[in-house]
């Protein structure tokens, strides 16, 4: 059973409104409250314009409203995997020379950060023991 949109359902309450005799009122009735009675008279914009307005303001251009809902269709089990596999076999994957070489630059790059640290705690080795520990 599908639900009704918020259009919908103030279009009921309006013929309903209409077919009770609630347009016949006169308008002093209205006159007690300023903004309800601007809203039903039409002197102002409508609480649905406004709405319509904001929510163009605040959702993104591209991205159609039914995907904003928070609901997502139903796909068949396996799907996700299926499309992993397929994307898979579209990465242009690296040859063995390529490999070595990465390998050999991550060694080298790991070499030159543990020679930097050993020289950095070496050269702070006395600060930390005479100043810091006071031995």
């Amino acid at each position: 059973m599908a639900r009704e949109t918020r259009g919908q359902r103030r279009a009921k309450r309006a013929a309903a409104g209409k077919k009770s005799g609630e347009s016949a009122k006169p308008a002093s009735a209205n006159a007690g409250s300023s903004k309800a009675g601007a809203a039903k008279t039409g002197t102002s914009k409508p609480v649905s314009q406004r709405a319509r307005q904001r929510q163009a303001q605040v959702r993104p251009g591209l991205q159609p409203a039914a995907t904003q809902t928070g609901r997502r269709e139903r796909r068949a089990r396996g799907t996700f995997v299926k499309e992993s596999w397929a994307e898979l076999k579209k990465v242009e994957w690296p040859n063995r020379g390529q490999v070595i070489q990465g390998t050999i630059v991550v060694i080298i790059a790991c070499v030159i950060v543990g020679v930097f640290l050993y020289g950095a705690d070496q050269a702070l080795k006395p600060f930390v023991r005479n100043v810091l520990l006071g031995q």
